[in-house]
């Protein structure tokens, strides 16, 4: 049964990192009735656990498709996470840091678009987040309102009237709230990755931008944060 078709049970497209947001975006979107494809963008990443964390998260949350789509932005580079720079150890700052990938979300979502339109799906599910977040210009709402209105205007799909819909359901929670969302949609945090820099042990490193918001989400949210932490 195609997923276009009109008894077929509702699906999504879910753009999962691994990380704690995507988690709970497709936690969400099972909740509200949707069935999951989820895609992974396998770019080389430094932090490449979250691939695993991804794999398992798309087990568990029952998705009748996951795609692994390899994109070696290393060849790019420009960023902490895919060329030779040191992830910032010194806490969040107001400036879009080093670890800011090139366009990577705009990339990102085109690549789900371009899947959710082959398989005849026109709901896409993204985490960004536009509150504990380091200053990344393609989580704003802004970047969020515009691709909709690009992805009508750049498919076949939208050529022909369909309604692409871009959800973003995180776009204006803290960190805590979306801790919270985890812990009430039974989702176990521990199978989500946020640290930019693993330590050789296989421990997140504690102190990069991602950990910092993460740590500071679970105690302001009073849950426990199952991640081990090097310091």
């Amino acid at each position: 049964m195609s997923a276009s078709s009109p008894t077929a049970q509702r699906q999504a497209v879910i753009l999962l990192s691994g990380g704690l947001d995507s988690m709970v975006v497709a936690g969400l979107a099972r909740e509200a009735g949707y069935a999951i494809n989820a895609l992974t963008i396998d770019y080389n990443q430094r932090h490449r656990r979250e691939l695993t964390a991804a794999a398992e998260i798309a087990r568990h949350i029952g998705a009748v498709r996951h795609v692994i789509l390899p994109l070696d932005l290393t060849r790019f580079g420009g960023s902490a996470l895919t060329d030779d720079i040191a992830v910032p150890k010194d806490g969040v700052g107001t400036d879009i840091p080093v670890t800011y990938v090139p366009a990577r979300n705009l990339v990102f979502l085109s690549l789900t678009l371009a899947w959710a339109e082959a398989i005849g799906v026109r709901d896409l599910f993204i985490g960004v987040n536009a509150l504990d977040y380091s200053g990344y210009p393609d989580c704003r709402p802004e970047f969020i309102a515009a691709f909709q209105d690009l992805a009508r205007l750049a498919t076949k799909a939208g050529a022909e009237g369909d309604d692409w819909r871009i959800h973003a359901p995180l776009q204006f929670m803290g960190k805590a709230e979306i801790a919270a969302e985890a812990a009430r949609l039974e989702l176990d945090a521990g199978m989500s990755w946020s640290c930019y820099d693993p330590q050789p042990d296989g421990m997140a490193c504690g102190l990069c931008d991602s950990c910092r918001l993460r740590r500071e989400g679970f105690a302001k949210a009073g849950l426990v944060d199952p991640t081990r932490y090097a310091q």
